[in-house]
């Protein structure tokens, strides 16, 4: 027996509310199944569970918030998700089950319990929470009750009180200040820029291109990601986290900043980059970036991140320094592929140039592997036919 533990989806995580369980007891799970959907700051994301069993029973209820690292269901281990389930007659008695001890909710002055979700909803629509009767632990008013609530109302006060969701975007502008804020506070960054000429590169990639449709045409950013990878194998110092010394990661799973429409940005991980082609790495770019600004991702993409990569794309600024997302050591910045004035090999050209910035956490490597990194990922961009 072994209990399903609320995930950490970053450092500026500290809990998120239980929205919908999406397996009940008796059902058999494998790795990757989703468990369950949670909200938080970065929108509604699906939990995975990451082991194979039967589900024993469920510890928390819909509508909770729930502290990271609390035990949020207890799953039967060593039962093959292959056999097939042998539900019994009747739900496991509720009175068996013990309760996880969870952070109570924000008290306000008026001492009753309720979501900051809930609080948001209410206050946007200048609802006293003093009026409504709460259906989450301990009498905690949720989400859903401040509906209920709403829907509720006189038709008149309803007309004048529109209910609007709020801006998922404010709350991942919060989790974006709140994680940058920690980086600042604790990381001693050291920054390293090197300009690598491209033209290799890039009549490597319109060459792959060049009897592609539009759609299956391959962008920069996968080659850069796949470089970058590649550079990590030879540099694993930089493929790491900082929790109470260095811990080097054995998978190279980049994260990817995506801007969303609304403003603010979301990193899902592109995993086990060094062993996807360019174009293994283009089709998971595709599969992830329209999910991620419909704020749809699963609960691995925002957790196994080993590394971050920025990039400005075409016609963006010529270098972008990044902020590291702890607890990870590094970020690797590219700017925009522009066509300057560059000597090589003592001739003076035009040719297409790429600014590359890398910020490293001083307490786990130095400028010295630094600029190794930089320059394995020149000769990788150099000889873009070996990628």
């Amino acid at each position: 027996m072994s209990d399903f533990l609320m995930p950490s989806l970053g450092a500026d995580m500290e809990d998120g509310i239980l929205a919908k369980w999406m397996k009940k007891p008796g059902e058999l799970v494998k790795r990757g199944d989703v468990i369950a959907e949670v909200e938080t700051q970065k929108g509604t994301i699906e939990i995975e569970v990451f082991e194979e069993g039967r589900i024993d029973s469920l510890l928390i209820d819909e509508g909770t918030r729930v502290p990271v690292g609390t035990p949020m269901a207890r799953i039967q281990t060593g039962v093959s998700a292959k056999e097939p389930a042998q539900l019994s007659a009747s739900p496991p008695e509720a009175k068996e089950i013990t309760r996880p001890a969870v952070v109570p909710f924000i008290k306000t002055a008026q001492r009753f319990k309720a979501s900051p979700l809930a609080r948001r909803i209410a206050a946007e629509n200048q609802i006293d929470l003093s009026l409504i009767s709460g259906s989450g632990t301990e009498g905690a008013i949720t989400k859903q009750d401040v509906e209920r609530f709403i829907d509720g109302m006189p038709q008149k006060t309803k007309d004048e009180t529109k209910f609007t969701k709020p801006a998922a975007t404010e709350g991942i502008r919060a989790a974006i200040a709140a994680a940058m804020s920690r980086s600042n506070r604790e990381i001693p960054h050291y920054y390293l820029e090197k300009t690598i000429d491209m033209s290799h590169a890039m009549a490597w990639l319109q060459n792959r291109n060049r009897e592609r449709p539009p759609a299956k045409r391959l962008l920069p950013a996968a080659m850069l990601m796949k470089a970058m990878a590649l550079s990590l194998r030879e540099v694993p110092q930089l493929n790491a986290i900082w929790d109470n010394g260095l811990q080097v990661k054995s998978e190279i799973n980049v994260g990817f900043v995506i801007a969303l429409r609304n403003g603010g940005i979301i990193v899902p991980a592109i995993a086990a980059a060094d062993q996807k082609s360019v174009d293994d790495i283009m089709t998971a770019l595709n599969d992830v970036i329209p999910r991620a600004r419909a704020l749809k991702l699963r609960s691995s993409e925002l957790s196994d991140s080993t590394i971050t990569m920025t990039s400005i794309g075409e016609g963006g600024s010529d270098s972008v320094f990044g902020v590291i997302y702890p607890p990870q050591v590094a970020i690797v910045g590219f700017g925009s592929i522009s066509e300057q004035p560059y000597a090589r090999n003592g001739m003076l050209g035009i040719h297409p140039l790429l600014k590359v910035t890398l910020a490293g956490d001083h307490r786990a490597t130095d400028g010295l592997t630094g600029n190794r990194f930089l320059q394995i990922l020149d000769k990788h961009l150099q000889e873009p036919e070996l990628l």
